[in-house]
């Protein structure tokens, strides 16, 4: 439901939708849970994604940047509105992006997804070895 109409003949036709339709609460856009974390010579990135599979993510480095979407459409019955009590699983998408460090090697990006958790593993650059130069008697 994108707006509210009211219906002017019958007060409580409002009500009735209140009650029946309830995007309000569980809108179609939810933002998953995420940690971003350090871990000796990479960086970790978990986020909660119930009731997703690996599938239905989408991950993407381009420029610098790490991606991630979703676009997951719920199995629904044809029923009428007015059978459901409640209903809440529904369609619903997103899209989340995180700047790499400079440090991260976007090559080395590992994707792993397990009891709806995605683990993204983004190894550092190896650290460049001081070069020795030689000093020559001229």
């Amino acid at each position: 439901m994108n707006s509210l109409v009211l219906y002017e003949n019958n007060p409580f036709d409002l009500m009735e939708r209140f009650f029946n339709d309830d995007e309000w609460l569980m809108p179609k856009f939810r933002t998953p849970a995420i940690d971003v974390y350090e871990e000796g010579d990479k960086y970790m990135l978990e986020a909660d994604l119930p009731g997703l599979t690996e599938k239905d993510i989408k991950l993407e480095v381009r420029n610098g940047q790490l991606t991630f979407s979703t676009s997951k459409n719920e199995k629904s019955e044809e029923k009428s509105k007015k059978g459901w009590i409640r209903r809440e699983r529904r369609e619903f998408q997103f899209v989340r992006s995180f700047t790499l460090p400079e440090d991260a090697d976007a090559n080395g990006i590992e994707a792993h997804f397990k009891n709806g958790v995605l683990q993204v593993v983004m190894p550092k650059k190896p650290e460049a070895a001081p070069k020795t130069i030689e000093v020559k008697i001229a």
